[in-house]
C-alpha cells in the first residue's frame, strides 16, 4: 500500500508541475511512479518473467526522464522506451511460444495502423525509427495478448499483462499523433494517465502471475 500512495503522490505532483508549467518540477517528479511500481515488484516471485518487467520498467524510467529532459531528446526517449517493450516481449515470450494467430491479427493491425497514421503526416528522418518502435510494440502487444487463458498462468495476471499492453500502445500513439499528426490540448495528461496505468497493470501481472 505505501507504494501505491508514494506513486499516487508522484503522479499528482508531476501532474501539477505540468499545469503550472514547473519543468523543473515536473522533470523531478515523473518518474516517482515508476520508482515505487519498482520498489513494490521486490515482493513479486522471483523469476524470469519478473526480472524483465523489472528492466522494462527501468527502461521505461530513462524513457520518462529523457522525453522530459530539456533539449529535443525524443530520438533517445524513442530508443529507451523501444527497449522497455522489447523487456516485456522477453518476459511475455518466457511463458508462452504459443502463435496465437488471432491475436497475431490484432497487433498486426495495431501496429500497422498506428505507423500509418504517422507516416502519412511525413516523419523524415525519423521514418525507420518510427518503423521499427511500431514493430516492437505489435510484438509485444501480440505476446502479452498470446498468454490470455494459457494454461498454468493466473489468468487475472494475463489479463493485467494484456490490458498494460494495450495501454502502453495507447500512450505510445497518443505521442505519435500529439507530435506529428495534430497536437491537442489534453494530449499531456491522456498520455501520462494510459502510461502509468499501463506499467501499473503490466507491473501487477508479475505479482499475480502463477495460479
Amino acid at each position: 500500500m505505501r507504494w501505491l500512495i508514494l506513486a499516487l503522490c508522484g503522479a499528482a505532483l508531476f501532474i501539477y508541475a505540468r499545469f503550472a508549467d514547473l519543468a523543473l518540477l515536473s522533470l523531478l517528479s515523473k518518474g516517482i511512479p515508476v520508482i515505487a511500481l519498482l520498489l513494490w515488484l521486490r515482493q513479486a516471485p522471483a523469476g524470469t518473467y519478473s526480472r524483465w518487467i523489472r528492466i522494462g520498467l527501468l527502461c521505461s524510467l530513462a524513457g520518462d526522464i529523457l522525453l522530459d529532459w530539456p533539449g529535443d531528446l525524443f530520438v533517445f526517449g524513442l530508443g529507451a522506451f523501444l527497449l522497455a517493450h522489447l523487456a516485456y516481449l522477453r518476459a511475455y515470450l518466457s511463458d508462452c511460444k504459443r502463435p496465437a494467430w488471432a491475436a497475431l491479427i490484432i497487433a498486426v493491425i495495431v501496429g500497422g495502423g498506428m505507423f500509418s497514421i504517422l507516416a502519412s503526416a511525413g516523419l523524415g528522418p525519423l521514418l525507420i525509427p518510427v518503423m521499427c518502435y511500431a514493430t516492437a510494440i505489435g510484438a509485444m502487444l501480440w505476446r502479452a495478448l498470446a498468454r490470455v487463458n494459457l494454461p498454468g498462468i493466473n489468468p487475472n495476471g494475463a489479463w493485467l499483462a494484456a490490458i498494460g499492453a494495450i495501454l502502453f500502445v495507447l500512450s505510445d500513439s497518443l505521442i505519435g499523433i500529439e507530435r506529428f499528426v495534430t497536437p491537442f490540448s489534453a494530449a499531456p495528461y491522456a498520455i501520462i494517465v494510459t502510461y502509468w496505468l499501463g506499467q501499473w497493470a503490466i507491473a501487477a501481472s508479475a505479482q499475480r502471475r502463477f495460479r
